[in-house]
């Protein structure tokens, strides 16, 4: 017969360090590669006058600026396929019998 009152894990809960870091390293990669491959074909004071032409924004602060909305993005992807790959019986319990 089933014991109901134990939690039995696929396996222990990892460290927060290692969860975070799970997320964010390969984030900050996927942020470098893109702010590069984006870098190569628009030159950051162009996009500037495009888009906000009434800001002194130099080309260093631009690249600093692309690049961590590129982290934002590639870290929220990270954290959103963390969230869907936890295991499921951490959630999901036995019904006890009736």
């Amino acid at each position: 017969m089933t014991d109901f009152t134990t939690r039995e894990f696929d396996h222990p809960p990892r460290p927060l360090a290692q969860r975070v870091g799970a997320i964010l390293w390969p984030s900050f990669f996927a942020a470098c590669v893109a702010s590069m491959v984006f870098f190569a074909f628009v030159d950051p004071l162009d996009l500037r006058d495009i888009t906000f032409p009434g800001i002194e924004i130099s080309r260093s602060m631009g690249y600093t600026i692309a690049f961590f909305m590129f982290w934002l993005a590639t870290a929220s992807s990270s954290l959103f396929t963390w969230l869907l790959l936890r295991p499921s019986s951490r959630f999901n319990r036995a019904l006890p019998p009736e």
